[in-house]
Order: structure tokens, then C-alpha cells, then sequence
């Protein structure tokens, strides 16, 4: 069964046209290519070089370079020879948007432009137009027009072309017949696609990047299915999920969206975009494409005969509640704690509970987990009032303080002599060697209403193991709530961050999961904890390390909100402010606006659109100017960005988004 991936059951890349940028080769099966963006002046010629020779050095394989008028596009030839005389010819791309003249002398310069539907012709003023048939046609006349010389000069000189739709830009025209969806973002690529068809130029990648990963992993695959229904192939795929932020929060939302598609074999290229320097991208491209070598494929699943939901729109699957597990509850985080070997107060601290011992009270943090597995040992303390303890079977049958719950295996479970009258957990490995769990043992405890089952997988493809039992859960009708079990093997916390994130991240999109517990292998590295040149952690706070990574997990897929989002872009060189620096102190004097999304935009390219996905937004409008917005309003213009934090805080209380 095929729907817009080679396999659902086991890693296969999707075959995509082979296309040729400046020498290197993408798509039709070659390696997955990590690319980023320069952040700097486009005309500061000296500095350009200097930050793409370092993306290079860490391993970019492609830069782009912002080029939002005809000077800049000009110098990028100036860029390109400084960068030859010092030996490097990495592929450069021109960043183009409202500028059709820049595009144009550009494709007769360097490699590959990048051009956005959303605004390469159209105009996006937020009106909301009833077009007839007609007028859309006419409308799309109009774009053949000022879009074919740049085909045919692309054509003539051997450019490639990205066309690469983002969801916070779309025009007005794809707005009104199709709305903010992902078919809107699809048809607003192929309408370009199907003009550079019509000319015969094929050298072409196309990106759907939204800052919402459910948004831009449901486009992608709409694309994949439209392109295969009209053309019967596939181009490339530029993989990104668009103003993801920085730190651990940014490398979540990446890997959660980029690594969804990666494991179904879709991507032939990634940038991962992070409020930071872009040489720190590329370590985390690195780390999320070293998994999907060419050559190494792997389905040791049972092909899948009926499809119980659709992966094109988001529905969370329908689970009866066990406690506050399941049914319309948020997910729940369980922390695994079994590896410390004796419990005290201060060992939850790092999972969201405080004890002070003054006063014999706890203090509860929004990210606090709800379960702890201890394994074979209970606290010798008495817990706070919210959390309970998932233990072996034996301990749990003798305790006395109601706040205990087993742990089984599937055999364990119905061979038991005593089982809780109303929580056991129950550990399900999914399709350990290809062969489906004993199908008379899952009968016995599918609809049990006292089970939770737990999904894990030892296969190499874990998460498509995990998500074929679903598959098998749903079409047996078994509505028990379930949590997803996720062992890392890594080293660093990023490889630690993209390996929960992906395997977890990609079921939760889906509508997967009604809980999430993270862990640790027998071989992961836990006393190296180093990443892009920074310690995230020491070895004492790994457990504080996996219960944030797991509430950041629930927050990116938007299946449980725990603290404030903010969608922050990556700034390039029409950024006109410092973005790092802006970004830092808005999180500094707004992190605890639990549910509140603000959006932090470097110029008005992807600002506006953006809005429409954030409550707030603090985006650069001129030279030292900011203009805040409450959605896609604009609130306030051309307020000076020494002021323009408070005046955002001044707009939150405003409309009651401001606690203190």
C-alpha cells in the first residue's frame, strides 16, 4: 500500500528526478544534502565570504545568500570570486522574494535561486478575493508572464531553481480559494511547477515550510501524492521547518517535522533553521541525516492491507480514559527514574517538583512530570499530591498508599495471579524481528478498561514499528489509551534531542500517542554531553534533560502546551536587527506566559504571514523600526527598538495575555 512514501512499514527514499547544482547532484537517491543561510550584509562582500567559508568548514554543502534587490544580486558574483580565490566553490543560491529583476541576475550568475510563490508576483495585502474561474485563470496568465524569462534564463544557463512555498506567505489569490491549509501551500508551488513544466526545464527543487510541523509535514506529503497523481514523478524535496527558534526548542521542532519526512523516506536536502549562527545549523543537519545513508533501507513489518486514518489531516486517535491517561486528557510524561538507586526529595526536582523542608511543602512546576517509573524500588517518602509511581507488579500489589501501579509485559500481564483493579501498564514490543506480537495475548488485553498499553521497538525502524501496531490497534478496534517508549543510544544532547523527537514527534503528528516517557539505552553516552560548542547539561541533570525534551516534544507537535512558543526566524541579511540578541531578551521577560505564541521576525518577508500562526509578533520594519502585531493587526508602527520590548509587554497586558 502506497500513499505518498515508498513504505509506511520500513525506511525506503522516495526515487525524486535527479537535478544538478552547479556539480552537485540531488535527488534520485543521492545523499541527503545539509545547506544553510548566511546572516549577514549581502554587500559586506568580505564578511559574506568569511561566514560561508565557516558553514562550509562545518560541512554545508550549499549556502544561500539573501538577494532582496538588484544590487545584491549583482554582488553576488563579487562573493563568488572571493570565494573561488580562496579555493572554496561550494553551490551558492540567491534568496529572492519581492524582486523578479534580482531573480533574473542572479540565474546568470551563480548556481540555484530560490524563489517564493507567495510573493514573486503576487502582492499579499490580507484582502480576501472572490474570484471567479476566469479572473483565477486570468490570474494565473499574469504569473506565466513575469515567471517564464526566469525559466528560460535558468534554462539557458544550466541554474537550478528552488521553489519553495512557506506558509506564512501565501498570497491572497491562494488565500481565498484555498485558505491557510496545506493545499494551499501545495497549489501555490505547483502552479509554478507546472509552468516551468510547460517550458521544459526540470531542474528544479521545491520546499513547503511552515513554523507549525504539522502544517508543513501534511504539505509535503499532499505534495508528493499531487506531483505522483499529475506528473507520475517526484522532484527533489528541500526539507525545513521555517522560524523553528534557537537551543533545544529550535533542534526539537526541526527534527520533530524534518525527521517525520526523513523516516518516511522523503527529503533530498534539509536546512534546519536556528536563531543562531548558521556553521551551528549544520552539526544538526548532520545529526539528522547520518541515520538515512544511501543504501541502507530496512522493513521488517508486515505491509499494511487497511489504512485507519489519514495522514494528509490531523485527528488524534479515539482511546477510552484509564485514569488521567487517554480519551480528551493532554498527554502524559512519565519520567524513568529506575537507574538512581535510592530515592530521595531531591531526586524529582529535576522533574518538576521542589520540596522545601521548612516547610514539608512541594512547589508543582507547568512542566512537572505525571509519572515516575522507579523500577524495582518505591520512595521511601511521601510523594507530592499529583505524581504516582509506575513499579514491578509485586511492589505495587503491596502498596498502601493508593499511588502505585504495575508494570507488565504482555505475557507477564495475562498470566498474572493480581492485577490492579484500575492501572496497569503493559509493555508491547512492536514487531521484535518482523513477527506481530502473540495475537491471542493481545486479545486479552485490547478494551481491558485497566489497561495502558506501551509501545516500544528494538527494530531499527522503531517508529514505523510503533506506528504499524497502531495501525493493527485500530483496525482491531483495541481503544486503549497508549504511551510511546523511547530509548536514545546517543551521544550528544543534540543526537539525544533529534532521536526523541523524530521517533516520538512523528507519531504525535499523526494523532499518535496519549503519553510519552524518553529514555536511555544501554549505550548511550551520557558523560559527553557537548553540542555546537556548549555543555546544554552535566551528567547529574540528565533526568531534568529528558523531562524538558519530553513537555518540548508535546508543546512542538501541539498536543500539550506547558510554557510559552516562540516562532523565531533565522535571520539573514534583510534582518534589521540583532535577532539573537532580540530574541534573548524577549524570552528573558516572557517565558513564563504559559500558551502565549510570539513571533520574532527579522524583516517583512515571512512577518506578516507568520502572524497568522502567533498570537503576537515583534517584527523589523526599517532600519531601528519595529512594528507589533496582535495576530496578522498590525498594532504598532515604526516603534524604536530601544523601546520596542516594553511596548510589546504594554500590547500583552493590553489584550490579557500578561500575567505576573
Amino acid at each position: 500500500m502506497q500513499l505518498y512514501t515508498p513504505s509506511l512499514t520500513g525506511y525506503k527514499r522516495l526515487i525524486t528526478k535527479e537535478v544538478n547544482i552547479g556539480g552537485l547532484l540531488l535527488g534520485n537517491g543521492h545523499p541527503i544534502r545539509v545547506q544553510t543561510m548566511t546572516t549577514t550584509d549581502t554587500m559586506d562582500t568580505l564578511a559574506t565570504v568569511e561566514q560561508t567559508l565557516r558553514c562550509v568548514e562545518a560541512g554545508a554543502e550549499m549556502v544561500r545568500i539573501t538577494a532582496p534587490s538588484k544590487k545584491e544580486a549583482e554582488n553576488l558574483a563579487v562573493i563568488k570570486a572571493e570565494l573561488a580565490k580562496r579555493g572554496c566553490h561550494v553551490p551558492l543560491v540567491a534568496d529572492i522574494h519581492f524582486t523578479p529583476n534580482a531573480a533574473e541576475i542572479a540565474a546568470r550568475l551563480i548556481e540555484k535561486v530560490r524563489v517564493n510563490p507567495g510573493n514573486y508576483v503576487d502582492k499579499k495585502k490580507f484582502d480576501v478575493i472572490d474570484y471567479t474561474d476566469a479572473e483565477y485563470a486570468a490570474e494565473i496568465d499574469r504569473i506565466r508572464e513575469r515567471f517564464t524569462p526566469l525559466v528560460k534564463i535558468c534554462k539557458e544557463y544550466g541554474t537550478a531553481m528552488r521553489i519553495g512555498t512557506n506558509h506564512g506567505s501565501l498570497s491572497d489569490r491562494i488565500m481565498s480559494r484555498y485558505g491557510d491549509t496545506p493545499m494551499g501551500m501545495v497549489e501555490s508551488a505547483m502552479e509554478f511547477l507546472r509552468i516551468a513544466r510547460y517550458e521544459s526545464y526540470h531542474n528544479i527543487v521545491l520546499s513547503m515550510k511552515s513554523s507549525n510541523p504539522q502544517v508543513m509535514v501534511q504539505a509535503y506529503r499532499l505534495l508528493v501524492e499531487r506531483m505522483d497523481q499529475e506528473f507520475a514523478e517526484c522532484y527533489p524535496l528541500h526539507l525545513g521547518v521555517t522560524e523553528a527558534g534557537d537551543g533545544e526548542d529550535g533542534r526539537i521542532k526541526s527534527a520533530i517535522g524534518i525527521g517525520a519526512l526523513l523516516e518516511d523516506g522523503i527529503g533530498d536536502t534539509i536546512r534546519v533553521s536556528l536563531t543562531e549562527d548558521p556553521e551551528f545549523e549544520i552539526p544538526v543537519c548532520r545529526d539528522l541525516v547520518k541515520r538515512y545513508v544511501p543504501g541502507v533501507e530496512s522493513s521488517t513489518v508486515p505491509p499494511i492491507e487497511k489504512m485507519p486514518y489519514s495522514p494528509f489531516s490531523y485527528q488524534r486517535r479515539d482511546s477510552f480514559e484509564v485514569d488521567i491517561i487517554g480519551g480528551k486528557q493532554v498527554p502524559v510524561v512519565i519520567a524513568d527514574l529506575n537507574r538512581i538507586e535510592s530515592l530521595e526529595p531531591t531526586n524529582l526536582e529535576a522533574i518538576g517538583y521542589h520540596y522545601d523542608a521548612q516547610t514539608d511543602k512541594w512547589t508543582i512546576a507547568d512542566i512537572a512530570a505525571d509519572f515516575v517509573y522507579t523500577g524495582n524500588k518505591v520512595p521511601g517518602f511521601a510523594l507530592p499530591g499529583t505524581i504516582k509511581v509506575i513499579t514491578t507488579p509485586a511492589l505495587a500489589q503491596n502498596d498502601t498508599s493508593g499511588k502505585c501501579f504495575p508494570l507488565y509485559d504482555l505475557s507477564g500481564f495475562v498470566s498474572a495471579p493480581w492485577k490492579h483493579p484500575s492501572l496497569n501498564f503493559v509493555m508491547v514490543d512492536c514487531y521484535n524481528g518482523g513477527a506481530l506480537p502473540d495475537v491471542a495475548m493481545l486479545e486479552k488485553i485490547g478494551n481491558d478498561p485497566s489497561v495502558v498499553i506501551c509501545l516500544s521497538s528494538t527494530n531499527q525502524n522503531a517508529m514505523q514499528s510503533v506506528r504499524r501496531m497502531f495501525i493493527e490497534l485500530m483496525n482491531k478496534g483495541f481503544r486503549n489509551p497508549v504511551v510511546l517508549i523511547t530509548d536514545s543510544n546517543g551521544i550528544t544532547p543534540d543526537e539525544h534531542l533529534i532521536h526523541f523527537a523524530t521517533e516520538t514527534g512523528a507519531l504525535l503528528l499523526d494523532g499518535l500517542g496519549d503519553g510519552i516517557c524518553l529514555g536511555y539505552g544501554a549505550s548511550a553516552k551520557m558523560d559527553t554531553m557537548q553540542s555546537s560548542g556548549r555543555t546544554y547539561l552535566e551528567v547529574k541533570n540528565i533526568h531534568q534533560f529528558t523531562n524538558n525534551t519530553a513537555f518540548s516534544i508535546l508543546q512542538a507537535t501541539r498536543t500539550r502546551i506547558s510554557k510559552t512558543e516562540y516562532i523565531s526566524c533565522p535571520s539573514c541579511g534583510r534582518t534589521l536587527f540583532d535577532l539573537q540578541e532580540t530574541t534573548a531578551k524577549i524570552r528573558a521577560v516572557t517565558n513564563h506566559l504559559k500558551g502565549v505564541k510570539i513571533a520574532i521576525m527579522g524583516c517583512i518577508v515571512n512577518g506578516p504571514g507568520e502572524m497568522a500562526d502567533a498570537d503576537f509578533g515583534y517584527v523589523g520594519s526599517g532600519p531601528g523600526k519595529i512594528t507589533l502585531y496582535k495576530g496578522k493587526e498590525v498594532v504598532k508602527r515604526n516603534v524604536p527598538t530601544e523601546t520596542a520590548v516594553e511596548e510589546l509587554i504594554g500590547l500583552l497586558k493590553e489584550n490579557g495575555a500578561w500575567v505576573d
